[in-house]
């Protein structure tokens, strides 16, 4: 489910939701300025699924994802409005000990980078093993931990005698493996993907991809995958979330989003920046303008700025939430303004 400007109920998603996420608000704030990173979103999601959260780089992504594990900067970012239920725990209101003995275990993460997420001076193996050590719940000892280790690593596709490896040993594909294999030793109930193939070729991640269908499926695991590739959620998403200036601003199921008709504006411009070789035309379409200043957001509907359909009423008023067959879009021209836009 979304849920902008707290509007409850437009999509069911069945009844075993792992995590409900509920009008989160998330801001950093400095001297100098306040930075809106994450305006009242709000989805749900059901073991096994996957879920892409898509948007241009300053949409809130990351932010979101970070929000849910409680690894904001502490510093300068506050989670200031909203609830993050997980198993029916508001993970927002537990302690700091109670959220170490989820985070890892229960919800894991692939971080963007796997140069900067990987320790440069302890072996791969010890890196594994440290999620293994700290929720040894079962009591498991030195060697069955090892033994999970090489299994760990051969899951991912990585010879198991590598395991006493260090990081600078491995090509950059077989870095996100080691990142991979690392989210999911104690077998999570939800895995957070931001942006995991990012620094890699096409060849590796299509490999990569691939290798986490596969063990998504076999482990039934829950998923959000962050990315701006509008091509890897046709490949690994069960639905979409569209994110701009810290809103969701279009969802809905993967066919639903990429057969419809209708789509907003700015969604519209990601497809049309995708390359399309067998088009009339070669040439891509990028979006006019630039995301807006997270300090000073404009009124009424964010994009506004930037779009070719902008009414006055756009510039004043924050959109209605917009809803067909659970395909669900935060914009003016689908309440009733069409015409007017199209004068």
């Amino acid at each position: 489910m979304i849920q902008n400007l707290k509007i409850k109920g437009d999509i069911k998603l069945g009844d075993d939701k792992v995590l409900k996420v509920r009008d989160l608000r998330v801001i950093y704030k400095t001297d100098a300025a306040t930075t809106y990173a994450v305006n009242g979103i709000s989805f749900d999601l059901r073991k096994g699924e996957t879920l892409g959260l898509v948007g241009e780089t300053g949409a809130g992504k990351t932010t979101t994802a970070l929000a849910l594990l409680r690894l904001l900067p502490w510093r300068t970012a506050r989670i200031t409005e909203g609830q993050i239920l997980f198993d029916g725990t508001d993970l927002l209101k537990i302690s700091e000990a109670e959220m170490r003995r989820i985070r890892g275990k229960k919800i894991s993460m692939i971080f963007q980078d796997p140069m900067t997420a990987l320790n440069p001076v302890i072996t791969v193996g010890r890196q594994i093993a440290e999620s293994l050590i700290l929720h040894n719940e079962e009591g498991r000892s030195r060697d069955e931990i090892e033994e999970l280790v090489e299994q760990n690593l051969r899951m991912v596709g990585i010879p198991a005698g590598r395991k006493n490896e260090y990081p600078h040993q491995f090509s950059g594909g077989m870095r996100q493996r080691v990142v991979i294999a690392i989210a999911l030793a104690c077998n999570p109930v939800l895995l957070i993907a931001d942006e995991p193939t990012t620094a890699l070729d096409v060849t590796i991640q299509a490999q990569v991809l691939n290798m986490m269908n596969e063990l998504k499926q076999r482990m039934n695991t829950a998923m959000i995958m962050i990315t701006h590739d509008l091509g890897i959620v046709a490949q690994t998403c069960d639905s979409v979330a569209v994110m701009y200036a810290g809103e969701i601003i279009e969802y809905g199921k993967m066919e639903s989003v990429f057969d419809a008709a209708e789509h907003h504006p700015y969604t519209v411009g990601l497809f049309g920046s995708i390359p399309d070789l067998y088009g009339d035309s070669l040439r891509l379409s990028p979006i006019d303008g630039l995301m807006p200043d997270p300090t000073k957001l404009p009124e009424g509907c964010k994009f506004s700025p930037r779009c070719p359909h902008c009414m006055d009423i756009c510039r004043k008023t924050i959109p209605p939430l917009w809803n067909k067959d659970d395909h669900i879009i935060l914009c003016h021209l689908f309440s009733g303004n069409r015409k007017e836009a199209e004068l």
